[in-house]
């Protein structure tokens, strides 16, 4: 595939992929890229402990060379200064620590969006399959009000509309 496949039409793809429209993947090859490339799921991470992102957020470059001033304004005697990048630096944490905490709250929710089963075509029939289990290649059929389980190529559809509401908020 020398084009990027988003250039490519759905055939193309699903050729470079060694699928088909109408078979979809042979269940040894989805057992084999399963192996190789591991589980459909997000990377755990863990939420990490609120103090430890408010921490991270002291250790960024910029919030240390604020801080090294803060420290020059004070032994030069200008508390004025001394303040001023002092509350700087309460502001660059604070709302550093605001997005962090946001963000993982926001990855923890789509985690919890997870399909757990999802219809695939394998082997020229319809397989219900646990989301983890997809694979590059594989044809996922969906009906109205189903959750795309994953990054995925519309190869046909009748009436699609699509609700981004929890990816964009």
């Amino acid at each position: 595939m020398n084009a990027p496949p988003h250039a490519l039409d759905s055939d193309s793809v699903l050729a470079a992929l060694g699928s088909s429209r109408t078979r979809g993947l042979e269940e040894p090859e989805a057992a084999l890229r399963l192996d190789r490339d591991g589980p459909n799921a997000p990377a755990e991470g863990g939420s990490r402990n609120p103090l430890w992102l408010l921490l991270d957020q002291l250790r960024a470059t910029m919030v240390l060379i604020l801080i090294l001033a803060a420290l020059l304004a004070a032994a030069l005697g200008s508390t004025k200064d001394t303040i001023a990048i002092g509350t700087i630096v309460v502001l660059f944490a604070i709302v550093g620590f605001a997005q962090e905490y946001r963000a993982e709250r926001a990855i923890a929710a789509l985690r919890r969006l997870a399909v757990p089963v999802v219809r695939v075509l394998r082997a020229g029939a319809i397989r219900e399959v646990p989301s983890v289990s997809l694979v590059p290649g594989d044809v996922i059929l969906l009906e109205a009000g189903c959750v795309v389980p994953a990054d995925a190529r519309v190869i046909d559809s009748q009436s699609l509309r699509a609700m981004e509401a929890a990816l964009t908020g």
